[in-house]
């Protein structure tokens, strides 16, 4: 089976093409792949798949590297533009639209050549997350962890994300309150967990500790549901646009008129090979 390994800002993914209707790997096989001692390496793969309906290009679904299934993946959304267009099976500049479990998701191309996707509108009603114990949404949840009160914003973007604003990414926690919050009762799916500084009304930095793979070095939903909770909030300005600064690079987010989220960032070609 013959494979692309790409990164968005250094979230890196295996990426296969099934639009041919082969099956995808099972998720024993998909958390082999994704090994980085034994298999090719990634923090999720994609599969590229025939398009649900006239209107898209194509679709793509989502495994974490321990191959359990994720509903959305911003920056693999961009790679799977960049993949698309390199095959010849959408336009270099024309705007065109991709689907994933999430929904459906136009794409277009900025001035600098990046892929800019739409993410949707961000859900926050409880239910939506899904996060249990709440019965109205608010800006912020307090939750027991550990004997103390951490308070988390929550929000979907096709996947469940959890927020905490902190003085300095650098110092924070992350792996462990991560996994605690992961495990946590008010998340029955588990949920991604993002750790934010905000640096300006128009930047912040950030730090995610994602379902299924651990910290990653970007997370495209993540800098979503991190722009949209920090907006609701008044502490930036999603409207005018914010700079997300991860490890592994920048993304840039900006919400139109009808609250859905654009997203615009790198998507990069690494090798090609076979699988076995």
């Amino acid at each position: 089976m013959h494979f692309s390994k790409m990164h968005g800002a250094g979230n890196d993914f295996v990426v296969l093409d099934l639009r041919d209707g082969r099956a995808p790997p099972t998720p024993a096989e998909c958390a082999r792949i994704a090994d980085r001692h034994f298999g090719v390496g990634c923090d999720q793969l994609l599969t590229i798949e025939p398009a649900p309906g006239a209107d898209a290009v194509a679709s793509y679904r989502i495994w974490n590297a321990d191959g359990s299934v994720a509903g959305q993946c911003g920056n693999g959304a961009r790679c799977v533009a960049a993949w698309l267009v390199r095959a010849g099976a959408a336009p270099a500049q024309d705007a065109f639209v991709i689907t994933s479990p999430a929904g459906r998701h136009p794409v277009r191309r900025n001035a600098r050549g990046d892929f800019v996707i739409d993410m949707g509108a961000p859900r926050f009603f409880p239910a939506d997350v899904p996060l249990r114990g709440f019965a109205q949404t608010q800006d912020a949840y307090p939750l027991q962890i550990a004997g103390r009160t951490l308070v988390v914003g929550a929000v979907s973007l096709g996947n469940p994300h959890a927020l905490l604003e902190v003085e300095a990414v650098d110092g924070a926690d992350v792996a462990g309150i991560g996994a605690a919050l992961q495990q946590h009762p008010a998340f029955p799916q588990s949920v991604n967990v993002g750790f934010a500084q905000v640096l300006a009304p128009d930047r912040l930095r950030l730090r995610v500790y994602e379902r299924g793979a651990g910290e990653t070095l970007a997370c495209g939903s993540g800098a979503c549901a991190a722009v949209a909770l920090l907006d609701r909030r008044g502490r930036v300005r999603a409207a005018a646009g914010v700079t997300v600064a991860l490890p592994g690079g920048e993304l840039h987010i900006q919400q139109d008129a009808d609250d859905h989220l654009w997203m615009a960032g790198p998507a990069a070609f690494v090798f090609e090979g076979d699988i076995p």
